[in-house]
């Protein structure tokens, strides 16, 4: 091989470890699990009610006129398959905010504290305070959480506030939902900001390791902020098509360096 085709072939080699360094490896989601292998599923808690949270609460009973104040007059009935007769709430009705002071304004009942709370507490509260006080004898009330959100924020696809319908998501469903990782994206590094008990807290969750799946944060809680970090500071969308072109022309280069000094 004589000086000019080494020197080509030199200058193909750097080329292509620049452009290996140029281009992300792809991440790969808990790759310490093991085929075949089971591993415990961690339960999921019950969420606690929060300021700000906007729960909905439906009273129905066997006669609708009994359950009719306690949905604040709005709705329709529908008889059930068990011939129970229940009350239709729309959701933007039957609504309530949980104010400053943990509370919420009930028809009839009055002011009631569920703070803390978990939904399912809700519904046994106000059910007992209905047989206890002699409204309804066997009453069935339903509570849904209507407010369950959580930001996405960092090296991600998209940055967005999730609106989660379901009242259920875990942290990789979150990251998936905002358009996933993007290039500079550290998947040792994913944080969660969560307040607890007026106290915000920090945890550091790493997505390529099972350990993920038994993090406190794996089920993420309303209001939770998940936070992508970068490996490196964080590039501007031009920036990325730039790399992303210098990338794809040192790869047409380095095939046109290698084939000219074969060819020479």
């Amino acid at each position: 091989m004589n000086m000019s085709k080494f020197t080509l072939l030199t200058w193909v080699l750097a080329l292509v470890l620049l452009n290996g360094c140029i281009v992300p490896k792809k991440v790969v989601y808990v790759k310490d699990m093991v085929p075949d292998t089971a591993y415990m599923a961690m339960e999921m808690l019950p969420l606690r009610l929060q300021k700000d949270d906007r729960i909905q609460i439906v009273v129905s009973a066997s006669a609708p006129e009994l359950a009719a104040p306690f949905n604040g007059g709005a709705g329709s009935f529908r008889v059930e398959n068990d011939g129970s007769v229940s009350t239709v709430v729309d959701r933007t009705n039957g609504s309530y905010m949980i104010d400053y002071n943990g509370n919420i304004d009930f028809p009839i009942l009055g002011t009631l504290h569920v703070e803390g709370l978990t939904v399912d507490e809700v519904r046994e509260l106000i059910r007992s305070t209905l047989i206890s006080k002699e409204y309804i004898t066997n009453p069935t009330v339903k509570v849904e959480l209507l407010n369950l959100k959580v930001s996405v924020i960092g090296a991600v696809g998209s940055q967005s506030v999730l609106d989660v319908s379901e009242a259920k998501i875990t942290l990789l469903e979150a990251i998936t939902r905002a358009g996933g990782l993007n290039v500079v994206a550290d998947p040792q590094s994913i944080l969660v900001i969560r307040e607890e008990n007026g106290v915000r807290k920090k945890y550091v969750n790493d997505i390529e390791s099972k350990a993920i799946f038994d993090s406190p944060t794996y089920y993420l809680r309303q209001n939770d902020i998940v936070y992508v970090e970068p490996k490196t500071a964080v590039m501007t969308p031009r920036e990325q098509q730039t790399r992303q072109y210098m990338s794809f022309g040192m790869s047409l280069l380095g095939i046109g360096l290698t084939l000219f000094a074969l060819l020479k």
